[in-house]
Formats: C-alpha cells, structure tokens, sequence
C-alpha cells in the first residue's frame, strides 16, 4: 500500500514537473543485499529532462529520510536524455526500505522527488568485502568525473573572464576619477573670470564625493560597497560639465587663450 501511495504522489509530482523524468533501471548489489561499512549502493538513472537539474539518490525507511550516519552522491548537471549514477552508504548500521532519486534546479531553484525504488538494504557497520561491480557502474564513474572537470573548466574559464572584466571596469574608474577632477583643475588654471568659478563646481562636487566615500568608509565599512558606481556616476557627469563648458566657452571667445 505505501509502494502505491508513494506511487501515486510521484505521478502528481511527475504531472507539475513533467520538465524532468527519471526512474531506476538498475542497482549494484540488488535490491536486497547485506552491505558492509560505507559499501555503497549504486543505482543507474534513466533520465529526461528538458532543463539542467541535479540528480540525488537519498535513502528512507518508512516513509521518512535516514540523514545520520549517511553518505550519498554529488550530482554533475545533466539535460536532454541519459543516464546518472546515484548511490548512498552508511558508516555504521542502517536499514533501507526505499531510494529515492531528488532532483534539484530550475528558476526559481526547488528540489523535488522524481522516482522511488524499493529495497530491502541492511548496512552491518563492519568492514566488507570489495565486490566486483556491474560494468555500468565504472562506465557512468567516468562520465561523472569528465562532466566534473568540464565544469570546473567552465567556472575557471568564466572566473577568469570575470577578473578580467573586473579588471578592466576598475580601470575605467580610475580613468574617469582621474579626468573628473583632473579636468576641472586644468580648466581653473586656464580659465578666468565666471568660466574658473564654473569649473570649481563639478571640481567642488568631485572633492565632497570622494570625502564622504572616504569617511562613511571609515565609521562603517559596509556603507559605500557599491563606491565604484558612484565615481562612476559623478565622475561622468563632472567630466561632461567641463566638457560642456569648453564647448560653449569656445563658441562664445574662440580668440581666447
């Protein structure tokens, strides 16, 4: 009747998330077998599923998840079709009456039950026997551990493209902070009368934005993380006033200096 049961809540949650379709084909020992400590369970999972999600082997005894004592699988990304390797152990004794296989992903991120596999497991705690496993089992090994590394080539690759992309916005900070006021002091040793006193206001408001980043800073260290905007944003519009401002001091005195 719970093999039914949980049946049942499989199809509904197969039904809201029909995105993503697994089921066990095959387990390493069977499903009842006397394993030793931390002797693994592997089960082989058929999957389909139309987003990249992360699949889980998670072990239960009536009905509820045995989280002590347990170890289970890390999972890689899959999408479209094929086949995952799931599996669990436990350093001292356990009972297992049913694998579940979770699955983990989507936006936003939620994990769910997606199959249910029966089983008559009893760990023993003591030191076993190394049995030879089923081919499968060294095969979808393998692929975990190339779909591993081809991650973390992935997030070295956009680590670096990061840095990189850091790199080059901080330069352009500096660059801008540096043209703000450096602009605007050029133009008070150039310029005179009205013109100077024009150019001292985005030098004035450069100088007033900097000093608060700079005390804020120092009562709370958290109070400006977002500093490299606001040189950004006020050093753009200070440069640009200066800009302006010798645009329209030339059409009006270009016999000037």
């Amino acid at each position: 009747m719970r093999s039914l049961i949980t049946a049942l809540l499989l199809s509904v949650a197969a039904t809201a998330d029909a995105q993503v379709l697994a089921r066990v084909v095959a387990s390493d020992p069977p499903a009842e077998a006397t394993l030793g400590r931390h002797q693994p369970f592997y089960v082989r999972i058929q999957f389909d599923a139309a987003e990249p999600v992360n699949l889980w082997a998670r072990p239960y005894r009536g009905g509820k998840p045995i989280e002590k004592d347990v170890r289970t699988n890390v999972s890689a990304r899959y999408t479209g079709s094929g086949y995952a390797l799931g599996w669990v152990s436990f350093g001292g004794v356990a009972e297992v009456d049913e694998v579940r296989i979770l699955a983990g992903g989507g936006k936003p991120y939620r994990e769910w039950i997606v199959a249910a596999h029966p089983v008559k497991l009893r760990w023993t705690g003591q030191p076993g026997a190394s049995p030879v496993g089923e081919a499968w089992v060294g095969e979808l090994q393998r692929e975990s551990e190339r779909a591993w590394r081809e991650a973390r080539q992935t997030e070295s690759s956009a680590s670096v493209g990061g840095a990189a992309i850091a790199s080059v916005f901080m330069a352009a900070v500096l660059v801008l902070l540096v043209a703000s006021i450096g602009g605007p002091i050029w133009a008070l040793r150039k310029w005179r009368g009205g013109w100077r006193v024009a150019a001292a206001l985005p030098l004035a408001a450069m100088a007033f934005v900097v000093l608060r980043i700079v005390v804020d800073v120092a009562r709370d260290p958290t109070s400006h993380n977002l500093w490299p905007f606001e040189i950004l944003m006020f050093g753009a519009a200070s440069f640009a006033v200066i800009l302006v401002l010798a645009f329209v001091r030339r059409l009006v005195t270009p016999r000037t200096d």
